[in-house]
């Protein structure tokens, strides 16, 4: 059987090792004579495999010891209301950076629980870049500060992490995760939904400073109380158990490559080579400001909007498929994560320049 390269956006593709492992273990996880899917989430087999994964996690992203890790469900989306019910404590408001289409949402949802100060907005300008550190109108009072480092939608990425002082930044890292090092203590809060570079969708991560827990409000809901998760080893309910072990196989599968140093040369020049076909051509066009150009999430746009749907017939036929843009900004979009080999990314420079050649 052959694989087809996915660039979807999420559920993206897994590592082929990672699910050889899995159709390996299936039915029967080391000699335990039951499926991870069947084992009881409190027994001693499945406790070892949440235990291995995060440690794994722990070990790739150099987490402080502080730092508690939550696997939770909901997705980041239900994040985006928890956050506001965790960590308002006895403050009313809260800053929020607004760079595209899950900003949005994360501030919307945020409105129900408090007062929203927007510290910068780039909707003027299309969300095709990210403020600088100087541009962000930052509230020393505010109980914390939001963003987006990767918009997956736009394909805006932050360059740098912003300096918020004592106020702690909460950063929504689900399509950036895991593709380079990152300095943990210089957050208060990190999530990521696991369908793009952790693993099958149904788990959400969530990386949190000790001190941020147990402000709660009174009226947070049991299982959107982020104490509950720490002080239960994330166990106060049956967790989703399959995407926590596969998500433990992609972590253990990243140590093997050479850790977060090596994807990040890897994911570099898979994004290099992506760009330079783009720059490099009078066909295609990305819209991004060069320097907040995403490395997960490359938009792209035809220079003859009636060709796209020639583009992905063409493109499916060699293999390379979900490339089409969101709805919302139209185009192409290849997403191109950690699984996402540099093979695949070769291909599909070879074929966009095979398929501007046939149009000349």
């Amino acid at each position: 059987m052959t694989r087809l390269f996915n660039f979807s956006a999420g559920p993206a593709m897994l590592p082929a090792a990672v699910i050889e492992s899995a159709q390996q273990e299936m039915l029967d996880w080391h000699g335990s004579g039951m499926s991870t899917m069947e084992m009881s989430h409190r027994g001693k087999e499945y406790m070892s495999i949440a235990g291995k994964a995060e440690q794994d996690l722990r070990d790739v992203m150099d987490i402080p010891n502080n730092y508690k890790v939550l696997f939770v469900q909901g997705g980041a989306s239900m994040q985006f209301a928890a956050i506001p019910l965790n960590l308002l404590g006895d403050k009313t408001s809260a800053d929020y950076i607004n760079t595209g289409m899950w900003s949005k949402k994360a501030i919307a949802e945020a409105k129900r629980f408090c007062t929203v100060n927007i510290a910068a907005d780039t909707s003027e300008g299309g969300f095709t870049s990210a403020p600088s550190q100087g541009e962000l109108k930052l509230n020393p009072d505010a109980a914390f500060v939001h963003y987006t480092p990767n918009e997956t939608i736009g394909g805006v990425e932050f360059d740098y992490i912003p300096e918020t002082g004592d106020v702690p930044l909460i950063a929504d890292m689900s399509s950036t995760i895991l593709s380079r090092p990152v300095d943990v203590s210089k957050f208060g809060m990190i999530y990521a939904g696991a369908q793009k570079n952790i693993g099958p969708a149904g788990l959400c991560i969530v990386i949190i400073r000790e001190d941020l827990l147990g402000k709660a409000a009174a009226q947070t809901p049991t299982l959107l109380n982020y104490e509950t998760h720490a002080t239960n080893g994330s166990m106060y309910n049956t967790p989703p158990t399959y995407s926590w072990y596969m998500a433990g196989l992609v972590f253990a599968w990243i140590k093997e490559q050479g850790g977060l140093k090596a994807m990040g040369e890897i994911n570099g020049r898979k994004a290099a080579k992506l760009y330079a076909a783009i720059d490099n051509s009078g066909f295609y066009a990305n819209p991004v400001a060069k320097h907040h150009r995403s490395w997960m999430n490359v938009p792209f746009t035809l220079a003859d909007a009636d060709l796209d749907a020639a583009f992905l017939k063409g493109a499916s036929e060699q293999g390379l498929i979900t490339l089409k843009g969101h709805r919302s900004v139209g185009g192409m979009r290849a997403s191109i994560y950690n699984a996402m080999p540099e093979e695949g990314v070769d291909a599909l420079v070879a074929f966009m320049q095979s398929f501007e050649k046939n149009q000349a």
